[in-house]
């Protein structure tokens, strides 16, 4: 047997040897994964159905919603193809395919088919890891026959597959067994079209969460984007096992300690409570650190905050919460480590064994290593703290000193991996490309936190990618309707310029591509968790694009869209779009999240009055102003809404340099 790992070593042939005869037994005729009983079709066009035979074998095809005979004869390479029409959206059908040995997929429906991708938030169950807002009565209540589902499994390639593997033996229909593991947003998605149509929806579910936009993306299409060309050739030259990759991580790890100042002799060096700080900085947190001092900056960083442990802690166990990291840490104690982890967004919460706990005054230090993007402890403040056995707690949030120990650009770049999902072309390869041949209606989108770093580059790929989807599946228009980055992370007290703002920006331009649309969901986010648990209505606004423009139903789906500034004086005249029954502020009162700049660039939070289809903005520091921007931040604190209730998408009107410009 297999390892499931050992999947993505293969290429097309024997990929498609043990995924077809895993998924169809006791017939000659073997069948991509795509094809299972209770699976969609796409409505009213032609779809195929292709597989592999014996060679020169005639297949026969005979489908119960016209009961017309089609045949294809298996080629020298063992492979057939038929092509037969699909009436409007009905069912259930069967269909039988035979090459003299009869293969039948039974309980299929005519509908609409959406191919639903993107990171975790698109791949975040509702169940799981995800448990998102009232899961366990969501997952009781979700009986709907016509919504079907596919779930694919995560595999990479460096070549193109043919099939892709899927869970659950195929498409399943829509029930508590098979949705609580499932995308909640592709479902919540399906469930609005379908109550609000009738139309049968199948749902390929093809993401995998912290993946980048260019590995959903094809290497012909990459090639002609400078940035990636060679990245591109590295996947394209490479081995498939891997063999050199642990060797070269190993050293560019070793080659990070060498250069930490932190480390000397391969031990910390900055733990002792004694140790002279006079020359460290200072840095309050929780916060990232990009919007307090260290602009740009991907590294190490050590922090220290001497704490003093009372008596009647003595011999307790003490907890220590950091609340969340962003990318990992290492934490010492009175000269000890008490804790590592890895990854953004994981609680750090370690533990003192009492016998360690003595009364005195000790140094608490962080190594903080952040390898991309933002950096830093920003979790909520009320939850760092020191907790003793006794229940009594210590906040740990305010002051804290701070020392660069790394400047990752004084060190080789990282490694990557010959198997890891974020490398260009990988995920296309064997995630898109098995499903190129098979009609779809269109495709929806959640994803862009994992090139927040880059979001300059992001302004040309994202939308390569959509035109690369588009034409790699024959369907030059097909709808591509996308989630914007929600709210996260600390609130800032004054105007910043942010990557998640940038990359929020990248998103909205890509709106000018034909037949595509954004639901906003700066509104639904969650400040400590960049899995907002809210996926009903990120689902929601999806649909409410797709009803609109896709299924004739009278509906608001957009909120204000900026249009055009004009400069009035000290103030600036912005028009809109989508104001749906008026723009107001979502709670009735003043408008937040504008900010205004004059030729100096600096931005001050401004007053922004609703005159018709226009806000009016202005500020008593700016005299003349130039530019404005909105809800431009990580986390905004911003109330723009339609009189549908829809929020306005975050927006500027400069066109000044990003501080992720030329990034790669």
């Amino acid at each position: 047997m297999l390892k499931p790992n050992s999947i993505k070593l293969f290429k097309g042939g024997l990929l498609l040897a043990s995924i077809f005869f895993s998924a169809v037994t006791q017939a000659k005729v073997v069948l991509p994964t795509v094809f299972s009983d209770n699976m969609v079709f796409q409505q009213k066009t032609n779809v195929a159905i292709w597989g592999n035979a014996d060679v020169g074998k005639t297949v026969t095809v005979i489908s119960t919603w016209n009961n017309k005979t089609y045949t294809s004869k298996a080629g020298q390479d063992g492979k057939f193809k038929v092509v037969l029409p699909t009436p409007s959206y009905g069912g259930p059908y069967n269909i039988t395919i035979s090459d003299g040995e009869v293969t039948k997929l039974n309980n299929v429906l005519v509908g609409d088919v959406w191919v639903c991708s993107g990171q975790s938030n698109m791949e975040m169950p509702l169940a799981g890891w995800g448990k998102i807002d009232n899961y366990e009565q969501e997952i009781k209540d979700a009986n709907y026959p016509k919504i079907r589902l596919l779930q694919a499994v995560h595999v990479t390639s460096n070549t193109l597959l043919d099939d892709a593997k899927v869970d659950n033996g195929g498409w399943q229909e829509c029930t508590p067994q098979y949705v609580a593991g499932f995308s909640s947003v592709a479902y919540f998605f399906a469930r609005e079209i379908n109550k609000k149509t009738g139309i049968p929806i199948g749902l390929i579910h093809t993401s995998w969460g912290g993946t980048i936009a260019e590995a959903w993306t094809s290497a012909t299409t990459l090639k002609t984007i400078p940035d990636f060309v060679e990245a591109v050739k590295t996947i394209e030259n490479a081995s498939n096992d891997g063999s050199d990759f642990k060797e070269k991580l190993a050293a560019w790890n070793k080659s990070v300690l060498d250069k930490d100042a932190g480390i000397v002799g391969g031990k910390p060096a900055w733990l002792a409570a004694s140790l002279d700080v006079s020359s460290w900085k200072t840095m309050s947190l929780p916060t990232l650190w990009e919007g307090a001092g260290l602009s740009d900056f991907d590294g190490v960083v050590w922090f220290r905050k001497n704490i003093t442990i009372p008596q009647s802690w003595t011999g307790k166990d003490l907890k220590i919460n950091l609340g969340t990291i962003d990318d990992n840490d290492v934490t010492y104690f009175d000269g000890e480590k008490v804790g590592q982890t890895e990854g953004v967004g994981v609680p750090r919460i370690y533990t003192i064994p009492g016998n360690k706990v003595k009364a005195g005054t000790f140094a608490l230090v962080l190594r903080v290593f952040d390898t991309g993007g933002a950096g830093g402890v920003f979790g909520d403040k009320n939850i760092m703290a020191l907790i003793s056995g006794g229940g009594e707690r210590l906040s740990l949030d305010g002051e804290w000193q701070h020392k660069v120990g790394l400047n990752l650009k004084d060190v080789a770049p990282m490694p990557t991996s010959n198997d890891g999902p974020n490398r260009t072309t990988v995920l296309y390869n064997a995630m898109i490309n098995p499903y190129l041949q098979f009609p779809i209606k269109g495709a929806i989108w959640y994803q862009g936190e994992s090139n927040a770093g880059r979001a300059n580059q992001y302004r040309t790929l994202f939308p390569a990618m959509i035109k690369d989807w588009r034409k790699s599946w024959n369907q030059p228009n097909f709808p591509f309707y996308f989630v914007q980055l929600a709210n996260y992370m600390p609130v800032e007290a004054q105007p910043v310029a942010t990557e998640w703002a940038e990359l929020r920006d990248a998103q909205r331009e890509t709106l000018s591509l034909p037949n595509t649309g954004m639901a906003v969901s700066i509104d639904i986010g969650d400040a400590v968790d960049i899995h907002p648990k809210n996926k009903q209505d990120v689902g929601k606004r999806l649909a409410f694009i797709a009803l609109a423009k896709d299924y004739g139903v009278r509906i608001p789906y957009s909120g204000p869209i900026y249009q055009s500034q004009k400069i009035d004086g000290a103030a600036i005249n912005l028009t809109f779009k989508a104001a749906d029954g008026g723009l107001k502020a979502k709670d009735g009162a003043e408008l937040k999240g504008f900010a205004i700049a004059g030729s100096d660039q600096k931005f001050h939070w401004a007053k922004a009055v609703v005159k018709g289809n226009q806000v009016i903005v202005s500020s008593p520091d700016v005299a003349n102003p130039v530019a404005v921007r909105y809800a431009w931040a990580n986390n905004p604190v911003c109330n723009f809404v339609n009189g549908a209730g829809l929020p306005a998408s975050p927006f500027r009107t400069d066109s000044w340099p990003e501080i992720t410009l030329g990034r790669k």
